[in-house]
C-alpha cells in the first residue's frame, strides 16, 4: 500500500513538477531549442528567454545563452528583466487610454486637443486618439534630440508643438511621437502619470511583480545589459534616448519585465483581458482594442492591418509566426523583445532578448517569427485533435 501511495504521490509531483517548469512533452521543445542556439551562435543575440503558453498553461519557457558578455560574462536565467522597448505601447500605454475608454472618461473617436488643448497648434485639432493608437495621425516617427535638452516640461511643449507630415487618416507611419503623446493624455485624463496609472490598474491587479518604469541612473544585475551610455553599460536603464531623456517614463517605451509577468498578462487577454479575479475592461473593449484594421499603405497591393495599439500584419510584422490566425495581435521592441497572442489559437509566444548587446549589430525578428511559427503549427495540431476525439 506504501508503495502505491508512493508512485502516486511520485506522479503527482512529477505533474506539478512540469506544468511548473513549463514543459509539454508533446511540445516541439527540442526544435524551438536548436534554432535559438543555432541564432545567438550567429550573433543575432547574446541570449534570450523564450515562454510559449497554450490553453492556459505554459507549454515552453527557457533561458539562452548570455544576458551579458561585456565587461564579464553573464548567464541568462529564466527570470531576467528585460528593457521591453516599444512593447511599452501596446502594454502599458493603449491598454491604459483603452481602460480609460472602457470607463468612459475618453472615446477613442475624441480628438486628443479635447484634452491636450497644447497639442492644438500646427492644425492638429483634427487630430484623434483612434489616428494616435493606430500610427495613421500624421506625426513624425521621432522628434529631434534637440527637443530634449531643456526642462521636462520644455520636452513635453516641444512634443505638442509638432507638425504634421501628412494629414490625419492618410498614411500609416510607425510614431514614437504618437504614443509619447498618449501617454501625457493618460496623466491628463487619470490625473496620475502613466507609469503610475498602469502599475495600479495593469500589473499590480495581474501580480506583475517584476513590470514597471524605471528611474534613470538604476544599475540592477538582474536586468540584461543592453548598450554603453555616457561610458557606464546600461543594465536597468532604459535604451531608448527620448525615454532616457524624460526621466526613464514616457508612452513608447521605458516598460522592463520578464517572462513570467508577460506570461500573465498574454493568458489574461487571450480571455478578453479577464481572469478569475482581474477584469481589465468589458468584452466590447477587447474587441475593439484587436480586431484588424486597414491602414493606408504606401503600396495599393499591400495591405497592412494594425489594432488599437498593437500590431497585425503589416510592415512590422517579421517577429510573427506564418501560420497564427487572423486573431492574433502582437508587438516588437527595438532591443530585441517580441510578444504575440492568438486567441483562435489559445496561444501565446514571448521572445525576450537584448540583441543590441553589445554593440547594436543584432536581429532577432526573424528568429522570434519562426519561434512563433513552430507553436502556432503544434497549436493547429492539438486544437484539430481535441476536436476528433
Amino acid at each position: 500500500m506504501n508503495q502505491i501511495i508512493s508512485r502516486v504521490t511520485f506522479a503527482f509531483l512529477l505533474a506539478v513538477s512540469t506544468a511548473t517548469t513549463g514543459h509539454s512533452e508533446d511540445f516541439p521543445s527540442d526544435e524551438v531549442r536548436r534554432i535559438v542556439k543555432e541564432g545567438i551562435q550567429a550573433g543575432k543575440c547574446p541570449g534570450a528567454v523564450v515562454a510559449i503558453g497554450f490553453d492556459g498553461r505554459t507549454v515552453f519557457q527557457s533561458a539562452f545563452g548570455d544576458r551579458q558578455v561585456e565587461p564579464t560574462k553573464v548567464p541568462m536565467t529564466e527570470d531576467t528583466i528585460f528593457d521591453l522597448a516599444s512593447l511599452t505601447k501596446p502594454i502599458a500605454t493603449a491598454t491604459s487610454v483603452m481602460i480609460l475608454a472602457d470607463q468612459g472618461k475618453i472615446s477613442i473617436d475624441d480628438p486628443v486637443s479635447q484634452y491636450l488643448p497644447d497639442f492644438a497648434s500646427h492644425d492638429k485639432e483634427s487630430v484623434t486618439i483612434r489616428h494616435l493608437l493606430l500610427h495613421t495621425s500624421g506625426l513624425i516617427p521621432d522628434n529631434g534630440m534637440s527637443d530634449y535638452k531643456g526642462t521636462h516640461a520644455e520636452s513635453i511643449t516641444n512634443l505638442m508643438n509638432q507638425k504634421l507630415r501628412s494629414p490625419p487618416g492618410t498614411r500609416f507611419r510607425y510614431s514614437d511621437v504618437g504614443f509619447m503623446v498618449l501617454g501625457e493624455l493618460v496623466e491628463q485624463v487619470s490625473g496620475k502619470p502613466l507609469n503610475e496609472f498602469a502599475q495600479q490598474n495593469i500589473f499590480e491587479p495581474l501580480k506583475m511583480k517584476n513590470t514597471n518604469f524605471r528611474s534613470i541612473g538604476q544599475d540592477d544585475e538582474r536586468c540584461a545589459t543592453t548598450q554603453q551610455r555616457e561610458g557606464h553599460w546600461m543594465r536597468g536603464e532604459v535604451h531608448d534616448p527620448r525615454c532616457y531623456a524624460l526621466g526613464g517614463i514616457a508612452g513608447h517605451a521605458g516598460l522592463f519585465s520578464t517572462a513570467e509577468d508577460l506570461s500573465k498578462l498574454a493568458n489574461v487577454l487571450l480571455n478578453s483581458g479577464k481572469n478569475e479575479d482581474v477584469s481589465l475592461f468589458s468584452q466590447s473593449t477587447f474587441d475593439a482594442m484587436t480586431t484588424g484594421i486597414k491602414v493606408p499603405s504606401a503600396s495599393e497591393y499591400q495591405i497592412q492591418l494594425r489594432s488599437l495599439g498593437w500590431d497585425k500584419q503589416s510592415g512590422y510584422s517579421s517577429n510573427r509566426g506564418k501560420s497564427m490566425s487572423e486573431s492574433a495581435f502582437g508587438h516588437g521592441g527595438f532591443t530585441g523583445t517580441a510578444i504575440w497572442i492568438d486567441p483562435e489559437r489559445k496561444l501565446y509566444v514571448i521572445f525576450l532578448s537584448n540583441r543590441v548587446h553589445p554593440d547594436g549589430k543584432g536581429s532577432v525578428n526573424s528568429l522570434a517569427g519562426e519561434i512563433g511559427t513552430i507553436a502556432a503549427d503544434w497549436a493547429i495540431e492539438q486544437l484539430r485533435s481535441s476536436e476528433t476525439r
